[in-house]
């Protein structure tokens, strides 16, 4: 029997079969996170990566958002961006009593990042991303790193400080990301380690940071497709 055409369709035209119809398959988001030693500009990166890649870069817009869903200020959260909590009896969690207001603050940006990383492709710069995504099976976690000593001249070039005062505030500034790594993972995730890449800003440039994980990226997409 011949298929009978759609009603108002010309005569003599079949119904389409169903292969032609059928939407194409929907292909997850790929989540890129960039973690970065302090000064190896991969906020940057970040932004470049984004307009190469057409997709959004969140950073400073997560503490926008944790803040609203927190009940908190973005001032709040910028006291404890990326650094560990002064208060005593920190990460203690079998303690419910012993959590700090900086154990609150991380928990909404947590929860913000969580979400951005289920709803559609886009690039996460820090806060431990890489972690909190970790069952995230379409997430490309990339450390953008550079010697000690080429952190500290862009650092100190971009604030107008000696090479002495960059050097102290590079130092300070990486122990506290380390720290907040250690800390907010329990020690599972350390700001160098479980990383799908890692490039070096002093010996690619940031262009050519970019490329690589725009490589990446792509590849990651190419997987997906194949595999729907």
């Amino acid at each position: 029997m011949q298929p009978t055409a759609p009603e108002g369709a010309p005569a003599g035209s079949a119904a389409p079969e169903p292969s032609e119809t059928q939407a194409p398959a929907r292909i997850d988001p790929v989540v890129i996170t960039i973690a970065r030693d302090f000064g190896a500009e991969g906020h940057e990166i970040g932004k470049m990566l984004s307009v190469r890649l057409g997709i959004p870069l969140y950073d400073n817009e997560i503490l926008v958002r944790a803040a609203l869903r927190g009940g908190a200020t973005v001032d709040d959260l910028a006291a404890y961006d990326e650094r560990p909590a002064a208060e005593a009896g920190a990460f203690l969690p079998d303690r419910v009593d012993a959590r700090t207001r900086s154990d609150e603050l991380f928990d909404a940006v947590a929860r913000v990042i969580t979400d951005l990383g289920n709803s559609r492709s886009c690039i996460i710069v820090g806060r431990l991303s890489e972690y909190i995504l970790r069952g995230n099976p379409n997430l490309v976690s990339v450390l953008v790193t550079a010697p000690f000593e080429d952190r500290v001249e862009i650092v100190r070039a971009k604030r107008g400080l000696t090479k002495a005062k960059g050097a102290r505030l590079v130092k300070q500034r990486q122990r506290e990301r380390e720290a907040f790594y250690k800390r907010y993972s329990a020690g599972k995730c350390l700001l160098h380690d479980h990383k799908n890449l890692v490039v070096d800003r002093s010996a690619f440039g940031r262009e050519g940071c970019c490329e690589i994980i725009e490589a990446a990226y792509r590849a990651k997409l190419e997987a997906l497709a194949r595999r729907g």
